[in-house]
C-alpha cells in the first residue's frame, strides 16, 4: 500500500489548501526570522517545502534558502513560484536528507511537516536528521499543531465549494489511537460518484515527547510559542506548538 504522504500532495492539495496565502506566509516568516536572528545570507533549509511560500518569503529576507520536499508535483508548483531564481529546490525524503554533514546554518519544519509516520523509528529519523545538516550552534524551528488544542477544538466535518477550480470539497477530521486525520473528498458537481479521496495522518506528539528527543540528540530547546503572532505557548489555549532552539 502506498504511504498516504505519497498520494497526498499533489495537484488536489494545491486546490484544498489555496486559502494559504502568500500575503501571509510573508508575514509569518518576517516573524520567525526575527526569533532565529540569522545574519544575511545565512544557509536555511525549509524541510517539506511544499509549494514554496515560505522558502520564497525566507529567500526575500536575505538568506540562502535550499526546500526539499517529497512530491515532485508541488517542487514543479515551488519552482513557477520562484521569481528571482534564488532558491534550490530539491526532491529529498526528509528522513534522509541528501545533504552533507553541517550544511546549515538553520532548519525550518513548518505547517506541522512531520509526525507523518507510522513507525517511531521514522519519526525519530527526522530529528536525527535535522541534527545532522546543521552546522554547530545551528538553529531549527519546528512548528507543529499543539495536540491538546486539537482534541478540544477539532471540526468533525466540513464542506465548501472552489469556484475557480469547480469543484466541492469535504473534510471529515478524527482523532484515532494517537493521530490526528482529515479524510478528504474532492468531486466535481454532480460527478460524486467519481470523487477523488485522499487521507492525511499527523501523530499526535506532546510537548513531553519532543523535548525528551532534544535531549537524545543534543538539541536544546530555548524558546517556544503558542502561535505565530509569537504568544506564550499555553499547553490548553495555544494553537500550535512553535519550537525554537540550538544544536549543541
Amino acid at each position: 500500500m502506498i504511504p498516504w504522504y505519497e498520494q497526498s500532495f499533489g495537484k488536489d492539495y494545491m486546490i484544498v489548501y489555496k486559502h494559504r496565502d502568500w500575503e501571509q506566509a510573508d508575514r509569518e516568516v518576517a516573524k520567525m526570522a526575527a526569533w532565529l536572528d540569522l545574519p544575511n545570507r545565512a544557509k536555511v533549509l525549509d524541510i517539506g517545502c511544499g509549494m514554496g511560500r515560505h522558502a520564497v518569503a525566507l529567500a526575500a529576507c536575505g538568506y540562502q534558502v535550499t526546500g526539499v520536499d517529497l512530491s515532485d508535483i508541488l517542487l514543479a508548483e515551488a519552482k513557477e513560484n520562484d521569481d528571482e531564481k534564488e532558491i534550490e529546490w530539491m526532491n529529498g525524503d526528509m528522513r534522509s536528507l541528501p545533504f552533507e554533514d553541517g550544511s546549515f546554518d538553520a532548519t525550518l519544519n513548518l505547517f506541522t511537516s512531520f509526525g507523518y509516520f507510522s513507525a517511531e523509528s521514522d519519526n525519530i529519523a527526522v530529528m536525527r536528521q535535522i541534527r545532522r545538516v546543521l552546522k554547530p550552534n545551528g538553529l531549527f524551528l519546528i512548528d507543529f499543531l499543539n495536540p491538546d488544542y486539537i482534541v478540544q477544538h477539532l471540526i468533525p466535518y466540513s464542506e465548501r465549494f472552489e469556484p475557480e477550480h469547480g469543484v466541492h470539497i469535504e473534510e471529515v477530521r478524527s482523532i484515532r489511537d494517537g493521530w490526528v486525520q482529515k479524510e478528504i473528498t474532492v468531486y466535481e458537481p454532480g460527478k460524486r460518484d467519481k470523487a477523488r479521496q485522499y487521507l492525511e495522518r499527523v501523530r499526535l506528539y506532546s510537548l513531553d515527547w519532543f523535548e525528551q528527543q532534544f535531549k537524545h540528540l543534543d538539541l536544546r530547546l530555548e524558546q517556544l510559542y503558542g502561535d505565530y503572532d509569537g504568544s506564550a505557548y499555553k499547553a490548553g489555549s495555544s494553537k500550535r506548538m512553535i519550537m525554537v532552539g540550538k544544536s549543541c
